[in-house]
């Protein structure tokens, strides 16, 4: 009896043990998991990701203002091509959607007005010219006078009426009586794209119709629509950005309104966006973010450094000593232009800045997956 007892103690001992070990390797094995979520990285990896860090620190971040914008021509790089004559159209030269430099020819016209200028230039250059040889003291001053004042008179009403310099010095160059047929080619005055040609060559042109617009598309404006209230927040100067798409691109304001439009009860604010590629178009709408001139102390971060983590959650990477990384979840509050504002980090933290993508993926390969609650 004696002898049953102690081996049942004996089992229960050995029971006991066996079990704390259990646990013990399985609290081992949780806590090797744990720090397995790490990335430890040589010098030369570092150099090869380009990555870099930063220490983070609260600083003002403007608030950002959010807004419906439309597309506009920027009137200040359009031109309108229009006849200062009246003149029959005879031959168009450009076409819509043509992409024309300053100096090239866009249409030829006939004008009878002209023709009758083109003549009395001819006449009064070659009486100008007869008079200056013969010199003031041969002639009278009130001829040599008349002569001046009525050649210039003459080559004035044909610069008025649409010729170039240029065009009028070849015509008194060849002093042909025949080139004074009422001719007139209207060149483009600026570099850009032909976006409006709304004429039929024959049609007679009033002085002022607009035969061609002409417009460099390279930086648009966008009108964005604010209450009276935010727009007193944005100064001309502030940096602003808009959405197509998925797609930002960045701007500034370069004009702000101070008079309400009555149907909408809305202030208009200016901004000058760069198009590269030719990706807004006029009457085109967008979303418009402008940073208004109120401001809070915040952690933000490059929106390079924030990831989104294999469970959905946004994560940067805290670098613990040199060339350890790992995961830390934080909450991202705004994106301002190219940085976000977050929760979850605290000043003095070493980030990583750039090169982010690179460690998630190193952890990636290791086959765990990061849950960092």
């Amino acid at each position: 009896m004696r002898i049953s007892n102690l081996l049942i103690v004996l089992l229960a001992l050995l029971a006991s043990d066996l079990l704390a070990a259990d646990e013990h390797d399985h609290a081992g094995n949780e806590a090797g998991h744990k720090g397995e979520v790490v990335a430890e990285l040589t010098p030369e990896q570092i150099h090869m990701a380009g990555i870099e860090t930063l220490t983070l620190q609260r600083k003002p971040i403007a608030d950002i203002l959010v807004a419906p914008g439309e597309v506009m021509l920027n009137a200040y790089r359009t031109t309108r091509i229009t006849p200062r004559v009246k003149a029959q159209i005879v031959k168009r030269h450009a076409r819509l959607g043509d992409h024309v430099k300053a100096g090239d020819p866009l249409v030829t016209l006939s004008s009878v007005e002209l023709a009758e200028a083109q003549g009395q230039l001819l006449v009064s250059d070659r009486e100008w010219k007869r008079v200056r040889k013969l010199g003031r003291k041969v002639v009278s001053e009130r001829r040599y006078l008349e002569a001046q004042v009525a050649r210039q008179q003459a080559f004035a009403k044909v610069i008025a009426y649409g010729m170039t310099e240029k065009q009028i010095r070849k015509l008194l160059d060849q002093g042909n009586a025949s080139r004074a047929n009422g001719e007139l080619v209207l060149l483009s005055t600026q570099a850009g794209t032909v976006i409006n040609d709304d004429f039929v060559v024959g049609e007679l042109a009033e002085p002022g119709r607009v035969l061609f617009t002409i417009t460099d598309e390279s930086r648009l404006w966008v009108d964005a629509r604010l209450n009276a209230a935010d727009a007193g927040r944005v100064r001309q100067g502030s940096a602003a950005r808009i959405r197509i798409g998925r797609k930002w691109m960045d701007g500034k304001v370069i004009q702000t309104r101070h008079a309400l439009d009555e149907a909408t009860r809305t202030l208009s604010v200016r901004l000058e966006v760069a198009n590269p590629g030719d990706q807004l178009h006029p009457g085109q709408f967008v979303t418009v973010e402008i940073q208004s001139t109120d401001s809070e102390n915040a952690i933000s971060l490059p929106v390079a450094a924030v990831l989104r983590s294999p469970d959905g959650d946004w994560e940067v990477f805290i670098e613990e000593a040199p060339g350890r990384y790992v995961p830390r979840e934080v909450e991202v509050l705004r994106t301002v232009g190219k940085r976000m504002v977050v929760e979850g980090l605290t000043e003095g933290q070493r980030i990583v800045s750039k090169g982010a993508f690179f460690i998630q993926s190193e952890i990636a390969k290791s086959g765990f997956e990061v849950h960092n609650h």
